[in-house]
């Protein structure tokens, strides 16, 4: 439903994963959308670098969140609330 706004499905796959839970790691945002890890991986340093996401280290793992201190972030939830929504509506009536 985003692919056109941001340009690929992994970056919409990334952006809903953690507009749903709050901060991820790239393993687990692959693992939910059974996609491979390597562009789900890309697309996250590709937003962090462009500011829209930070991370901090776990261990092993590199867990992203959206970077709050952006003045895009508000509206980019808005946005992806609106999308949730439509998503699940379609989902139930089977589309």
């Amino acid at each position: 439903m985003l692919e056109g706004l941001f340009g690929n499905k992994s970056a919409e796959k990334v952006m809903l994963s953690i507009f749903k839970f709050g901060e991820l790691h790239a393993s687990a945002i692959a693992q939910q959308h059974h996609t491979a890890l390597d562009p789900i991986i890309k697309q996250l340093e590709r937003f962090e670098e462009a500011g829209f996401l930070t991370s901090r280290v776990v261990g092993r793992s590199r867990i992203y969140k959206f970077n709050d201190q952006n003045p895009m972030i508000k509206p980019l939830k808005e946005l992806l609330k609106i999308a949730k929504k439509t998503e699940n509506a379609n989902n139930e009536i089977g589309l």
